[in-house]
């Protein structure tokens, strides 16, 4: 089959490779899209230090072409979503329900073989069924989707409050949405970018501006959350937190990256500052609410290449033009598994 491989930091190829085989409890899937997110970019650049070479791709769905002997959840010919999550289930934090801070973590597309390719493999615990309907290629936006959910379980969420995005991308544009959905009385949305801040006003945001600056809340924010992880985002929302108000790091930032706090600031007025890490028993609700069309996939999806074209949509991505950016179509010509290498539903 064929994949972009990250071969080295810096260095994409386009790859012929073995077909995947599924294990006892695995399904192979046949991908329909996968999208690139700024994990992408950090394993590109060599600062989640993954062994390479890797096939990249966490978020991405299509259609069931093999399972192994044990499987029983879904057959071949199944529209199933992937949630990338390897947890070992036996570590302190696995023991504790916070399988997102397992210390054995482990990803698809992040630390095994990925959904750049034309077919990847799952374990079927990893797998949501996509309702009739809900077109596979759409469905990649549901590993995102479920993150933003993760971000929403740590927020306290109370009817009536003022919420403060940083960042009109995908991820700020999805928290927008759920704000909305959540009872926020207003949710105003900060970028320097035009084109994502008229997104923004389109899915209905209460106010936007480049920045916070511009918008006026004597009292500041009940909930601010950044989605950025840039410094200068980040030490702004900071300080824009309303008394007894929440501060949610949501964005990914560089390892290096440094903000500053106030300590007296969070002790005198009880601001919580949180964080919210990847994806955490919200998959399956994640998975529910694309079905329910909470997102429209044609405004959060802006660009949609080729698998020949990885290296140029990762560009395009890291230059922040457009939103949710895509691959797609990867196994729509490809042959299917040989059935000598694989199992039977």
């Amino acid at each position: 089959m064929k994949a972009a491989v990250i071969v080295t930091p810096g260095q994409i190829s386009i790859e012929s490779v073995p077909d995947p085989t599924p294990g006892p409890r695995d399904v192979v899937v046949q991908v329909a899209g996968c999208g690139i997110c700024g994990t992408d970019l950090h394993i590109l650049d060599g600062e989640f230090a993954p062994a390479y070479p890797i096939i990249p791709g966490h978020e991405f769905a299509g259609t069931v072409v093999a399972a192994g002997r044990d499987v029983t959840e879904v057959r071949v010919g199944d529209a199933v979503a992937v949630d990338p999550s390897l947890h070992c289930g036996e570590c302190y934090q696995c023991r504790r329900a916070r399988g997102n801070l397992c210390e054995r973590w482990a990803a698809i597309g992040v630390t095994v073989s990925g959904g750049a390719a034309e077919f990847a493999v799952a374990p079927v615990k990893n797998c949501f069924p996509l309702p009739e309907g809900v077109a596979p290629v759409d469905a990649a936006l549901i590993e995102p989707l479920s993150c933003a959910v993760r971000g929403f379980d740590v927020l306290p969420r109370r009817l009536g409050d003022h919420y403060l995005i940083y960042g009109a991308g995908t991820m700020g544009l999805m928290m927008l949405e759920l704000a909305k959905r959540c009872g926020a009385a207003s949710v105003s949305v900060v970028d320097p970018n035009p084109a994502r801040l008229a997104t923004a006003v389109r899915l209905g945001c209460s106010a936007s501006a480049p920045s916070a600056a511009e918008l006026t809340r004597a009292r500041g924010w009940d909930v601010v959350i950044d989605c950025t992880g840039v410094q200068a985002a980040i030490d702004d929302g900071l300080g824009r937190v309303a008394p007894a108000g929440t501060f949610l790091q949501f964005g990914v930032s560089e390892y290096r990256t440094r903000a500053t706090i106030e300590p007296y600031r969070i002790y005198n007025q009880e601001i919580t500052v949180t964080g919210s890490m990847a994806v955490l028993h919200s998959f399956e609700r994640a998975g529910e609410l694309f079905a329910a069309g909470i997102l429209d996939p044609e405004v959060f999806i802006s660009h949609r290449f080729p698998l020949e074209s990885y290296a140029e949509a990762i560009a395009q991505f890291r230059a922040g033009v457009g939103r949710k950016i895509e691959i797609v179509g990867l196994g729509e010509a490809a042959r299917e598994p040989a059935p000598a290498q694989v199992g039977h539903a």
